[in-house]
C-alpha cells in the first residue's frame, strides 16, 4: 500500500463514522502567542478546546503539518541520526468535541489498524495512565476496561505522568491519554526480547503510532484540576511511523514517503544509499530537512535573521551543510528536490505546487548565499588551525569557534570535523560559555506569567462589530491580569467590540472603555487576537474594581479610518502590481497602521522607476474613480475562490470567509480588514520606497491620503524654493544639471590648483628638513585644505627616504589634524611606531588616532593645543 493510500484510506475511514474531513492548517502558527510552528495535529482546534469558538462539525479528521524544531517540542539534532525522528511530518487526527468519548475512539482505532490496515494484533501494545495522587487523578479504568475487552491485559501497559497524561501547556485543558505502540522487529529478535518490555524505550523498531488524548481537565494556574464542562477526544497518529508500520520497513526513511528524494540524491552524487555510513546520514537529513523547509515558504515563511525565519534558515543550512560535507555538494542542490515534493503532495498539500517555481528559487538563493559563507568561514578556520599549530596546541579555542559561528555563519559541528580531520579537537566547554554569556546578553524577559482568567460571564460569546460600528455598549466577559517587560497589564475580552485585533497585517485599533456606573474612563493601548479571541490590552488595575459595570467601548476613529485608507490601498496595490509585474506576484506578508502600508511580494528583480510610477498611476486611478467597495460576508470559501478572490498562502481560512472587491476585474480578495466604503476616500497614493528584504521577496512602502498631500506639499516647497535660488529658469531640471555639470568643473579646476599649491609646499618643507641624533626630521604646522592633503604631504615627503621622521599638523575647520610619517629603517632599528606617538601626541589636542608603524594620523577638539604637539615631538625627538 503507497503511502498515498494510506493517507486516504484513513481519512476515508473518519469520514464513513460521521467526520467532517477539513484541510491543514498552515505550518506556521497565527494567532497564537505560545507557538511559532503548529507542533501538533490538535494547534489548529485549540480555540474549540479552550470555548472561544464553535466547530464546524462534532466530529473532525485531518491530516495536519507539523514541525518540531524550536521549544519544548524540539526534534532537530535527532534527525537523520535515527530512524523515526523528523522536523516536519504529518499528524493524522479525529476529533471529539463534546460528542463520543473512550469507547469509540480506543474501539476505532483498533478497528482501522487491525481490519482496515491489517496490522499483525501480535505485534500491538497499548498504554492507559495509571493515576496520579499527587495531581488527584485516578487510574484511568475506564480506557484500561474497554482495551482489555479487546486485546487482553497482558498487552496493556501502565504509564506515568510523562507518558500517559497531556496538557496543552502550563494552563489549559488536559487529560489521561492512551497510546498505541508496535513491535516491528524481526521474527528471531521478538522471539529472544518481549515487546512489552521495551515500550517507551526509544527501541527504533518498537515505537508509539496512534495516541488517544482524552479532554476531561483543566489545568488552572495554581496547579489545580477541574472537570472541563464536556469531554473531548484528541488523537494524533503519526502518518510517516504508521506507513514504516504497514509497508514492513524497520525505518520511516525506507518508505515511499522518503525514497523518491533519497534515490534522487544517491543518483546525483553517486553514492549508493543504504551502505550504513555518513553518507546515509546526509541523505535522511536532506530528504527529511527539504520536506520542512519547502512547506514553511509556501505557507508563507521565509528564511531570515529573526525568529521562524531564523528557524528555516537554519534548517536550510543544516541540510546544506550535510550535502557539502558528506556528498560533496558544492553547489546549490537543494531547489533540485522542490518539484519531486511538489509532484508527491500534489492533491494533498497544493500550496507548493501553486508556487513550486517561487520557493525553488527562494531556496536556491540561500543556497548560494550559505555556500558563500561556508568558504568565507573555511579561510578563518585554516588560518585558526595554523595558529593553533603554532602555539603547538591541539584544541581550538572556544571563542574562536564561537566566532566562527557567530560572525562567520559556520556550524560548530562543521568546524569540530574538519578539526578533527587535522589532528585537532574544539574547546566545547569554551564555546557553550561563550555561547551562554551571548544568549545572557540578548535573553528577553522570561519571567513573564499569568493568573487564571477572571469570568465573570460564560453564557456569552465574543463578536466583533467593528466592520459596522465605532462605539458599542457592552460588558465585560473576562479579564487576566499578566506580567511581563512592560510591567502588569490587563487582557480583557467584552461580549461585543468594535475593536479590531491585529491581524493580516493590519495593527489593532486603540481606544477607551467608559465604565458607565462610575464613571471610569480605562484606555486601551491594543487590541490582539489571541486564539480566535479579540483581546484588549490594558494597563489600568481599576479594570479589576469596575469590571462587572456596564460599559461603551470606544475606538479612536481618527486613527482607524487612516488604517482603513492605506489597507484598501493594500489592496488596489497588489492588483497593480499584478497587472504591472504580472501574475506571479503573490502577498509574503504586510503592515498596514496610521503612518505607512508596508506590502512585501515575491519578485526577483528591483522594480524600476517606470513600474513605479506606472503602480503609482493604476492606483491612483482607481482612487479617482470613486469605485463602491463590494463587501461580502459569509461566503463559502470554494464559491469566493470561483470568483477569482486572491488567497494568502499561509492563512487557514475557514468554510465562510469575507470577500473584498474594487472594481469586480480588478481587486478581489479574501480579507478581514477594515475598508473604506469607496475607493475615492483614499484621497491620494505615493509609493516613497522599494527594496529588497529576501531572497526573492521586494518590498514597497507607501502613504496615502493626508500624509501623502503633506509629502508632495514639502515637495512643492523644495521646488519654489530652488526656481527662486535659480532665478526662476525656464526649465528647472536643465537649470540644476548645468549648475552641478559648473561645479563640477570648478571642483576639477580648483583640485588642479591645490596639487600645484601641494607641490610647491612640499619643495618648501623639504628645504626645512633638519637633522638631530641621525634623524632628519620635519615637525611644522602648515595650512592645507584638509586632512588627506595633510596625510598625503608626510607620506611624499618620508617617501622611501632612510632616517626621516615627518610630522605635519594642522587647524581644519575648527579641529585639529594630525600626520606623521617614519622610515621604515628607523621603524626596524629603532622600534619607532608612528601609531602610539601619535596617540600621545593627540592628547595634547583632546584627542586620539592611530594606525601603523610608519604612518598615523590623529584628530582633536582643541586646536589651540597644536603648539604644545609640537613641541613635544622635538623633546621626544
Amino acid at each position: 500500500m503507497t503511502s498515498t493510500e494510506i493517507r486516504q484510506q484513513f481519512l476515508d475511514f473518519f469520514k464513513s463514522k460521521g467526520h467532517l474531513i477539513v484541510p491543514s492548517a498552515p505550518l506556521v502558527a497565527k494567532n497564537d502567542p505560545t507557538l511559532m510552528f503548529n507542533n501538533s495535529g490538535m494547534a489548529q482546534f485549540k480555540d474549540f478546546f479552550l470555548g472561544n469558538g464553535t466547530p464546524p462539525s462534532k466530529r473532525i479528521a485531518d491530516t495536519q503539518k507539523c514541525l518540531r524544531v524550536s521549544g519544548k517540542h524540539n526534534d532537530l539534532e535527532d534527525v537523520g541520526f535515527d530512524t523515526y525522528h523528523h522536523t516536519m511530518f504529518e499528524m493524522l487526527g479525529n476529533w471529539s468535541f463534546g460528542d463520543y468519548f473512550k469507547k469509540e475512539a480506543l474501539t476505532w482505532s483498533w478497528e482501522l489498524l487491525t481490519e482496515i490496515f491489517k496490522l499483525p494484533k501480535d505485534r500491538i501494545y497499548v498504554s492507559v495512565f495509571e493515576g496520579s495522587e499527587a495531581e488527584g487523578v485516578p487510574f484511568d479504568q475506564e480506557a484500561f476496561d474497554i482495551w482489555k475487552a479487546i486485546v487482553g491485559e497482558d498487552r496493556i501497559i501502565l504509564g506515568n505522568k510523562k507518558d500517559n497524561f497531556w496538557e496543552m501547556g502550563e494552563t489549559g485543558p488536559c487529560g489521561p491519554c492512551s497510546e498505541i505502540h508496535i513491535d516491528l522487529r524481526n521474527a528471531d529478535e521478538v522471539a529472544k526480547t518481549p515487546g512489552k518490555s521495551l515500550v517507551n524505550a526509544d527501541h527504533p523498531q518498537v515505537v508509539e503510532i496512534w495516541n488517544n488524548v482524552f479532554m476531561q481537565f483543566e489545568r488552572m494556574a495554581d496547579g489545580s484540576l477541574v472537570p472541563l464542562p464536556e469531554k473531548h477526544v484528541d488523537t494524533g497518529m503519526g502518518f510517516e511511523r504508521l506507513c514504516m508500520a504497514i509497508q514492513g520497513k524497520q525505518s520511516n526513511y525506507d518508505t515511499d514517503v522518503f525514497q523518491g528524494t533519497i534515490q534522487y540524491l544517491s543518483k546525483k552524487c553517486g553514492v549508493a544509499y543504504g551502505k550504513d555510513n555518513w553518507s546515509d546520514i546526509a541523505m535522511r537529513v536532506i530528504s527529511d530537512h527539504i520536506r520542512a523547509i519547502a512547506f514553511c515558504i509556501a505557507d508563507g515563511q521565509l528564511p531570515s535573521n529573526a525568529k521562524a525565519g531564523y528557524v528555516i534558515r537554519r534548517i536550510l543550512r543544516r541540510a546544506v551543510r550535510y550535502g557539502y560535507t558528506y556528498l560533496n555538494f558544492k553547489e546549490p542542490f537543494l531547489y533540485e528536490l522542490v518539484p519531486l515534493l511538489s509532484k508527491q503532495f500534489a492533491g494533498v498539500f497544493d500550496e507548493l505546487s501553486s508556487q513550486e517555481s517561487f520557493v525553488a528559487k527562494v531556496i536556491q538563493e540561500e543556497e548560494i548565499s550559505f555556500l558563500r559563507t561556508l568558504s568565507t568561514g573555511l579561510v578563518r578556520l585554516d588560518k585558526l588551525m595554523q595558529d593553533t599549530k603554532a602555539a603547538n596546541k591541539t584544541i581550538l579555542s572556544g571563542e574562536d569557534v564561537f566566532e566562527l559561528n557567530d560572525t562567520y555563519g559556520f556550524p560548530v559541528d562543521l568546524t569540530a570535523l574538519i578539526a578533527r580531520e587535522n589532528q585537532l579537537a574544539i574547546d566545547e566547554e569554551g564555546y557553550q560559555k561563550a555561547l551562554a554569556q551571548q544568549k545572557d546578553r540578548s535573553r528577553k524577559d522570561a519571567n513573564a506569567s499569568a493568573e487564571d482568567w477572571v469570568i465573570l460571564n460564560d453564557e456569552e460569546e465574543a463578536s466583533f462589530v467593528g466592520y459596522d460600528l465605532f462605539e458599542t455598549s457592552t460588558q465585560v466577559l473576562k479579564y487576566q491580569k499578566i506580567q511581563n517587560k512592560a510591567g502588569i497589564q490587563y487582557k480583557v475580552v467584552l461580549e461585543e467590540t468594535p475593536f479590531y485585533a491585529e491581524s493580516g497585517g493590519q495593527v489593532g485599533d486603540i481606544g477607551t472603555l467608559h465604565f458607565q456606573n462610575s464613571n471610569t474612563i480605562i484606555q486601551v493601548i491594543d487590541t490582539k487576537k489571541e486564539n480566535d479571541l479579540v483581546v484588549h490590552m490594558v494597563n489600568n488595575p481599576m479594570i479589576e474594581k469596575v469590571a462587572e459595570e456596564p460599559l461603551v467601548a470606544k475606538i479612536n476613529q481618527k486613527r482607524r479610518r487612516a488604517i482603513t485608507q492605506n489597507h484598501s490601498a493594500t489592496h488596489l496595490m497588489q492588483a497593480a502590481l499584478q497587472s504591472v509585474l504580472g501574475k506571479h506576484v503573490a502577498q509574503k506578508g504586510s503592515l498596514v497602521n496610521e503612518e505607512i502600508l508596508r506590502f512585501d511580494f515575491s519578485h526577483f528583480q528591483k522594480v524600476t522607476q517606470d513600474e513605479i510610477l506606472e503602480i503609482e498611476r493604476l492606483v491612483n486611478e482607481k482612487i479617482a474613480q470613486n469605485i463602491p467597495l463590494l463587501e461580502e460576508r459569509n461566503v463559502a470559501i470554494e464559491d469566493a475562490k470561483s470568483k477569482g478572490a486572491m488567497a494568502l498562502f499561509g492563512e487557514k481560512y475557514g468554510d465562510f470567509v469575507r470577500v473584498i472587491t474594487f472594481g469586480k476585474d480588478f481587486s478581489v480578495e479574501l480579507c478581514g480588514g477594515t475598508h473604506v466604503p469607496a475607493t475615492g476616500e483614499i484621497g491620494l497614493f505615493k509609493i516613497i520606497s522599494e527594496s529588497s528584504v529576501a531572497t526573492g521577496v521586494r518590498r514597497i512602502e507607501a502613504i496615502t491620503s493626508q500624509k501623502a498631500y503633506e509629502l508632495l506639499s514639502e515637495q512643492e516647497l523644495i521646488i519654489d524654493h530652488l526656481n527662486e535660488l535659480l532665478k526662476s529658469p525656464k526649465d528647472l531640471i536643465k537649470a540644476v544639471a548645468q549648475l552641478v555639470e559648473t561645479n563640477s568643473s570648478l571642483q576639477k579646476v580648483v583640485s588642479n590648483f591645490q596639487q600645484k599649491e601641494l607641490g610647491i609646499l612640499k619643495t618648501s618643507l623639504v628645504s626645512q628638513i633638519k637633522e638631530q641624533n641621525g634623524i632628519n626630521y620635519l615637525v611644522k604646522q602648515i595650512d592645507v585644505p584638509n586632512a588627506d592633503a595633510l596625510k598625503n604631504l608626510v607620506f611624499d615627503i618620508v617617501g622611501n627616504q632612510d632616517n626621516h621622521f615627518c610630522l605635519l599638523v594642522a587647524e581644519l575647520e575648527g579641529k585639529a589634524s594630525l600626520a606623521l610619517a617614519i622610515s621604515k629603517n628607523l621603524v626596524d632599528a629603532k622600534g619607532l611606531n608612528a601609531g602610539n606617538i601619535i596617540r600621545e601626541l593627540a592628547k595634547e589636542v583632546q584627542g586620539g588616532g592611530g594606525g601603523q608603524p610608519f604612518l598615523a594620523t590623529a584628530g582633536g577638539q582643541n586646536p589651540a593645543g597644536l603648539p604644545n604637539v609640537l613641541t613635544k615631538a622635538i623633546q621626544y625627538l
